[in-house]
């Protein structure tokens, strides 16, 4: 009823599980997915997964509990957009599903640390010397300042924030924030925030 109500969206169908939004998808064309992660016969983590290998793939932005989930982590490497808390008022799920319609990425940034945190054991990578090399070689290719940009974009700043606290124009931090995508092969904000956790950049 919500979603409905705004002239900008249409509820083009519904799934109950990810088997049977895979076989929705490609018919009724949705340009966003709200994926749940805990669903019978195929969850949320594999769905988003599939869906993002698919060429012209929906935003997936995931729904996920207040006590974080413990695969939300893992649909945002499957390929989501962003997640949002399933509590969420209407403003603020409209307000989400309009960014991630438009390219952004959708993280609230204090949930995101702790979800990060929780589950930094598990982040790819390993323990010692041997992670420390892997992380260093990983950035290698940033300069000092896209560093610093990809440390405030891990923090959950947004453009205009990052560009207030490094005194840049917004201008700027925009085509760092392209810099820093091409370079380490990442496929939007939501994994340089991966990244930046992943390396130790940020934590």
């Amino acid at each position: 009823m919500v979603l409905d109500a705004q002239q900008d969206m249409t509820v083009v169908g519904e799934a109950g599980d990810g088997v049977a939004a895979l076989a929705a998808v490609p018919q009724v064309r949705p340009d966003v997915v709200l994926m749940d992660i805990r669903m019978p016969r195929m969850d949320g983590v594999e769905t988003t997964r599939r869906l993002s290998e698919v060429g012209e793939r929906p935003k997936v932005l995931v729904l996920t509990t207040f006590d974080l989930d413990e695969y939300a982590f893992a649909a945002l490497k499957a390929g989501a957009a962003g997640f949002l808390l399933k509590d969420a008022g209407p403003a603020e799920l409209l307000t989400a599903i309009r960014a991630v319609h438009e390219g952004d990425a959708v993280l609230a940034p204090s949930t995101t640390r702790r979800m990060l945190d929780q589950f930094a054991d598990h982040l790819p990578g390993g323990d010692g010397e041997a992670a420390a090399a892997s992380a260093a070689e990983r950035l290698a290719p940033l300069t000092d300042r896209e560093r610093e940009v990809l440390v405030a974009v891990a923090r959950g700043l947004s453009n205009s924030q990052i560009a207030a606290e490094l005194f840049l124009a917004e201008a700027t931090v925009k085509t760092h924030i392209g810099r820093i995508l091409h370079k380490l092969h990442l496929r939007d904000r939501v994994h340089m925030v991966i990244t930046a956790y992943e390396t130790g950049l940020a934590g």
